[in-house]
């Protein structure tokens, strides 16, 4: 102890009171042994912590500096990713136009508190694999359950959050990655699922942490009841005000004329989103169901199908691009498969509910509808088994008639109404899949454009998410 430097000290009580603030917001005291370890790196040094930095071998000293900065770095970014920011690139236009295909997001974790991880041991700033190779970034040994330290704050309504996708607990590494292993099961069927290994590949399990990140609006909150009328969105019977920037789907029959890029751009409508259909097989038949009309020679005026916000359409009728405007009706929907999956409810993208989204500490009565729309709760997410015996719905092996939830639940939407996978297509989103709250664009780059020709959305860079 008597060559025990000043500095040395110095160094001691700072990382220890680091180490003290880190232990006090987990909570868990048992961690509280290691500034045993903290006290031995800096001050008695029992444990020789640095010789394999220090070979005779100069060449082996350079390497060892660079392996020694390398995993300095790699430690320093996963505890940042972990507990306090993560990068995000929004990949579909779900959220348009309020966060747009391209842009780069900073999540903050602590705005609704970090999760203890799941799985500890992953390589940082990978979600679960490897790029190229292919192989999984983390050990699923050990294990953590749901723990989340306390944050700035709690989800609240209109909030948009990044989650942990609640349907990729399960995945068929060939599906495309719209198609979730529980629809591919309602559609092909287990047995086909589980063999065609050239369709779906191989069917693996991936913890909370490492199921992909989403991104939505929160829409309804614990213990709200929900229901949808007609594109409009109705809380415990009281409609909620859509987000500025919400789209839908519309067909916009134009006056003669195809439009070109400076029209699209003026109405915000990517390349993607241009479909015109006129060429396509069943064109007439479709746009006759809607209403649109042929022209006295028998043709059809350029009809596109395009998404557009209120802004949009209000241009579009100012500027009197259109001779009509038809919203997607609910009946052409294509693939509407509603979450419960209960063909008597008749539920739909337009028109969905009334369902009651689940609070923690709160009961409900187990019945055949209940069963459809919280089984998944009960047994994925809160990890009970479920079965119904001669009649009798049994619950971890005891008869049940009520169930009381463990966790808060969240009903996610897009503002990209007509073309987002969310909580009306796969279900609740559980607390302990909340990841955190996006607080920064740091980058927007536009696929349609080239880097030097606005290939760059410089307005959008550091800007906050609400506030587009």
């Amino acid at each position: 102890m008597e060559k025990v430097t000043k500095k040395q000290w110095i160094l001691f009580s700072i990382v220890t009171a680091l180490y003290l603030a880190f232990v006090i917001w987990d909570g868990n005291y048992w961690l509280l042994l290691g500034i045993l370890l903290i006290f031995d790196f800096y001050v008695t040094k029992f444990i020789k912590w640095g010789a394999w930095k220090n070979p005779k071998n100069p060449v082996l000293k350079k390497i060892a500096e660079w392996v020694d900065a390398i995993i300095f770095a790699l430690v320093a970014v996963y505890f940042i990713n972990l507990f306090v920011f993560q990068m995000y690139k929004i990949p579909t236009s779900s959220l348009e136009k309020s966060l747009l295909v391209g842009d780069y997001l900073m999540v903050n974790k602590l705005s609704y508190g970090p999760r203890i991880p799941n799985t500890p041991l992953s390589f940082p700033l990978v979600q679960h694999t490897f790029p190229v190779i292919n192989t999984k970034s983390y050990i699923e040994w050990p294990s953590w359950g749901y723990k989340r330290l306390k944050g700035l704050g709690k989800v609240k309504r209109n909030d948009i959050v990044v989650f942990n996708y609640p349907a990729g607990d399960t995945v068929a590494l060939n599906s495309p990655s719209n198609e979730d292993y529980y629809y591919s099961l309602r559609k092909f069927g287990r047995e086909r699922v589980w063999t065609d290994k050239v369709k779906f590949g191989d069917i693996v399990y991936r913890p909370v942490d490492r199921r992909e990140n989403y991104v939505k609006r929160c829409v309804g909150m614990p213990g709200d009841s929900l229901q949808i009328i007609d594109n409009n969105i109705f809380i415990n019977g009281t409609l909620l005000i859509p987000p500025k920037k919400v789209q839908f789907n519309y067909f916009v029959e134009t006056k003669g004329n195809r439009w070109n890029d400076r029209q699209f751009r003026e109405l915000d409508v990517s390349v993607s989103d241009q479909l015109l259909l006129n060429n396509y097989r069943g064109f007439i038949e479709r746009v006759k169901q809607i209403g649109i009309e042929q022209n006295p020679d028998g043709t059809f005026n350029p009809v596109y199908f395009i998404p557009l916000t209120q802004e949009a359409l209000q241009r579009i009728e100012k500027n009197g691009w259109a001779r009509s405007i038809h919203i997607e009706p609910d009946y052409i929907f294509e693939g509407g498969e509603m979450y419960p999956f209960v063909d008597s409810l008749r539920w739909s993208r337009d028109n969905y509910g009334p369902i009651w989204i689940p609070k923690k500490g709160e009961t409900i009565e187990l019945n055949e509808l209940n069963l459809a729309l919280y089984s998944r709760c009960i047994i994925a997410f809160e990890n009970n088994t479920l079965e119904i015996f001669n009649g009798l719905i049994m619950i971890n092996g005891r008869p049940a008639t009520t169930y009381t939830f463990k966790y808060d639940y969240y009903f996610m939407m897009g503002d990209n109404r007509h073309s987002s996978q969310d909580s009306r297509s796969w279900g609740f989103v559980p607390e302990d899949h909340v990841v955190g709250k996006p607080i920064l664009i740091w980058m927007s780059t536009d696929k349609d454009r080239n880097l030097f020709n606005g290939g760059i959305r410089w307005k959008r860079i550091f800007r906050l998410p609400g506030n587009m």
